[in-house]
């Protein structure tokens, strides 16, 4: 394993304790894209910041291609290339500048930093904006001068901490084809994300994480069959008083895995027996059916699961 991190806590003290992080167990594979999936708040930032030394922890180990990263801070720096959420670009430098003088940092000659910085620029079609200082990028842009900045030294391991947050839908895909490139490099991805088409998009395996704890660890398409439904109906009442009555009638349909009551009716997970939609459609009408929306099962279903409600801000 290229990462390996065993019972990692981190405890913040302070007029009252707060457990970010509460025994964590997880390891990536060389050449895997890894995600740690949840809520804001959940731990996957805490957890990055470990494990890329800028957090020291209560308790446990983290090993980066073998280097303890606890112990060993500045060793295991060398394997890892970090984007935070944060635009960390320095603003005094063009976008060339940016990369140029991070290889300097790593060691590179000054020939051998020139020629990677143009290898970067071109990879991530950037040519035309080596002079542009960060300032007057898009986000889109900036993220990807911050991925290839956070490569330039030829890491093993990436870590992405919600690498797309605030960005418009094309700059995502962008960023999504970015990462995904990095494979042929031979980079190791771990990233965090509360968006559950990214994880679905881009993760070779996925961890569901919430108060600071690894909820089920799997690949995306195993977590999606593991809710036992194809289709989830959400059914939305007028009679809200009727609702755990009519939560308990359809769970009881055939094709139904589980009917459990929300805010305002009632959801529905299913299989794709024949002439259920019209059963869940006459036995909700008596009740006031309001509204009907039916998606595919997802990662989403998976997590609304497992922690018994909606995602929180």
């Amino acid at each position: 394993m290229i990462v390996e991190v065993r019972g990692l806590r981190k405890v913040y003290s302070g007029k009252q304790e707060v457990t970010a992080v509460d025994g964590i167990d997880l390891s990536v594979k060389p050449g895997e894209i890894y995600g740690l999936l949840g809520p804001n708040g959940a731990g996957k930032t805490t957890t990055i910041s470990i494990c890329t030394t800028r957090v020291i922890p209560t308790a446990g180990t983290v090993r980066i291609a073998g280097v303890d990263a606890v112990a060993n801070p500045a060793i295991s720096r060398r394997a890892i290339g970090v984007v935070p959420q944060y635009n960390t670009l320095d603003r005094a430098c063009t976008i060339s500048e940016n990369i140029y003088f991070h290889c300097l940092f790593f060691g590179f000659s000054r020939a051998e930093a020139k020629a990677r910085t143009t290898q970067l620029l071109d990879q991530f079609h950037l040519g035309e904006r080596t002079k542009a200082y960060p300032s007057q990028l898009s986000g889109g842009l900036a993220q990807r001068v911050q991925i290839a900045r956070a490569i330039a030294h030829r890491p093993k391991v990436l870590f992405l901490d919600e690498p797309s947050a605030g960005l418009d839908p094309q700059s995502r895909i962008a960023m999504w084809e970015a990462v995904r490139a990095l494979r042929e490099e031979g980079i190791t991805v771990v990233l965090t994300t509360h968006y559950m088409e990214e994880a679905d998009e881009l993760c070779d395996r996925v961890a569901i994480i919430d108060h600071g704890k690894i909820l089920v660890e799997d690949t995306p398409a195993a977590l999606k069959n593991s809710v036992g439904a194809q289709k989830v109906y959400e059914l939305h009442l007028r009679d809200r008083e009727s609702i755990p009555a009519l939560a308990a009638t359809l769970a009881g349909y055939n094709g139904v895995s589980k009917a459990e009551p929300t805010g305002d009716g009632v959801r529905v997970l299913a299989h794709g027996a024949d002439g259920l939609l019209a059963e869940v459609l006459a036995a909700a009408g008596p009740y006031g059916l309001r509204d009907l929306n039916i998606t595919e099962a997802s990662l989403e279903t998976v997590f609304i699961q497992l922690t018994g409600r909606d995602l929180r801000e």
